[in-house]
């Protein structure tokens, strides 16, 4: 799996936390819910840190990410000095202790563009999931064809950079329909300046049939399958696909 420079890159991870927004976002509420009673959390792929600062206040806290320039980001928040932030691939990363609660959020999974690759990251949940402890993550229905909706007229947006005042913002996207990938481009260009910043990226949409048996093999056991992140039931034609569950 190459770098993702949309993360890798510190001038396009700037970026990161103006397009989320995460503190608003459905799943950043799950999640504090969810972590209510849970002495340890573990948050792979955990981006700029935001959930996992979060959630550091009453209970032991580590983030978990493959991007210098995401962790970088996260150090400097206010109150990430009690989240232990390592930088490590998801798919092989072992930390030696176990977590009440492993979250893998903000479709991080879909970073895994084979099946052993998806494999192996459920195995490192399935390593860090204390007795009783549960885990969750997040993969997008492939049959909802989602990235059909990331093309340039539609994805266009307008932001306001703290620093660089009007970013225009847009996507571009390509289907691989021999192997089920998408590659998307992420275009940021500076109102003020014309200087324009871009990356492509790629994501798997595994179904949920897959991820049933990855489960199996690894492990784990999902309790519940949720179709979105107000915790909704999974049904035929749900955007998300959420397993919500712990040790096998």
């Amino acid at each position: 799996m190459d770098e993702d420079r949309l993360y890798h890159d510190p001038a396009l991870a700037d970026f990161y936390d103006l397009e989320n927004g995460w503190e608003r976002s459905p799943d950043f509420a799950f999640c504090k819910a969810l972590a209510r009673d849970a002495g340890s959390v573990l948050d792979l792929g955990c981006g700029t840190g935001e959930l996992a600062v979060a959630l550091c206040e009453g209970r032991a806290v580590a983030g978990v990410d493959p991007a210098p320039a995401m962790l970088d980001i996260a150090r400097a928040k206010p109150g990430a000095g009690s989240v232990e932030f390592v930088e490590g691939d998801a798919r092989s990363v072992r930390l030696g202790r176990r977590f009440d609660l492993v979250v893998l959020t903000g479709h991080a999974f879909q970073v895994f563009l084979t099946r052993e690759d998806r494999r192996a990251a459920l195995a490192t949940i399935a390593a860090h999931l204390a007795p009783g402890g549960r885990f969750i993550f997040d993969s997008r229905n492939p049959a909802c064809r989602e990235w059909e909706e990331w093309g340039p007229t539609e994805s266009m947006r307008l932001l306001a950079h703290p620093r660089f005042g009007e970013v225009a913002a847009w996507n571009d996207v390509a289907f691989d329909a021999a192997t089920g990938i998408v590659t998307y481009e992420t275009h940021y260009e500076i109102r003020a300046t014309g200087r324009r910043l871009s990356a492509a990226s790629r994501i798997a949409f595994p179904d949920k049939v897959e991820l049933e048996a990855l489960l199996a093999e690894t492990g784990l056991r999902a309790d519940q399958w949720l179709g979105d992140w107000e915790g909704r039931p999974w049904k035929e034609g749900a955007k998300e696909i959420i397993p919500l569950g712990t040790l096998a």
